[in-house]
């Protein structure tokens, strides 16, 4: 099984391009997770018949954030769950940001396969004044990471997505002029760390443990892509159980149409 995770900022505009759909076709994914879709169901009009569609899209803002979730018709999962459940969101208070609910910005989704969950996300920026940190590291890198607890006492869980944030100086390529800023922050990769002492393993650090140069995320200047001055922001996380059965890791940078790449994960 082909497992993969794009982050298009804005899915219309991918596929307005020609480049969507000979992607599906070039990379051929049984589940394909989509971040920052900025779109609702229907509104890209992309024929891709062998797949059924699962959107959580913003209420919150139009053409902003939101994910999808295009799954082969074979798989049919057995439900899909969008958003954090309303239990976890009050107790972190993520209602009351003053941004405007994170929950109401189609930032998480969730399909329920036989052998896994599988989470869909786009966590929320920190923004460059990082106006938005305290909602990030005091409420919603907890309100996930209870979530995904939750669902792994039931399965193990597959989870995916932008998560805006460098875990280790290897995963961008100027760490030390980085230091502090948004996406780099001690907040921000203490939210990764407690992810990893939960139990689940960064997939493609399992295959290549050290190392820099590994990159998914390109700022759209300076010719920055062509130079792989970057971040790896998006990554698969799988539960430590399923770890036997994860046979590759890998980026694709060559994909073009996105200031990010697409990742893959295979299991056998």
């Amino acid at each position: 099984m082909k497992l993969v995770s794009w982050n298009v900022n804005g899915l219309r505009s991918v596929h307005k391009c020609g480049l969507f759909v000979p992607f599906v076709r070039e990379i051929r994914p049984d589940i394909l997770c989509l971040q920052e879709t900025k779109a609702e169901k229907g509104q890209a009009e992309i024929d891709l018949p062998e797949f059924e569609e699962y959107w959580n899209s913003s209420t919150r803002k139009k053409g902003y954030s939101g994910t999808a979730i295009f799954v082969k018709k074979e798989l049919n999962p057995k439900a899909v769950v969008l958003g954090l459940p309303e239990d976890i969101c009050k107790k972190y208070k993520l209602h009351d940001d003053g941004y405007g609910d994170p929950n109401t910005e189609g930032r998480v989704m969730a399909a329920k396969f036989n052998d896994f969950w599988l989470v869909n996300s786009y966590t929320p920026n920190s923004k460059p004044d990082l106006s938005r940190l305290k909602l990030r590291h005091e409420r919603w890198d907890p309100a996930f990471l209870e979530y995904l607890r939750r669902l792994n006492k039931e399965k193990p869980v597959i989870f995916c997505g932008d998560l805006n944030v460098a875990h280790t100086r290897n995963d961008l390529a100027n760490p030390k002029e980085n230091e502090g800023e948004h996406g780099f922050t001690k907040e921000e990769r203490e939210g990764i760390d407690k992810i990893v002492e939960a139990g689940f393993i960064d997939s493609f650090r399992h295959f290549v443990p050290s190392g820099n140069g590994h990159y998914t995320y390109w700022a759209p200047w300076r010719m920055l892509r062509e130079r792989n001055i970057g971040w790896r922001i998006d990554y698969f996380f799988v539960s430590k159980r399923l770890l036997p059965k994860v046979a590759k890791a890998e980026i694709l940078p060559h994909i073009l149409g996105s200031d990010h790449c697409p990742i893959v994960l295979e299991l056998r």
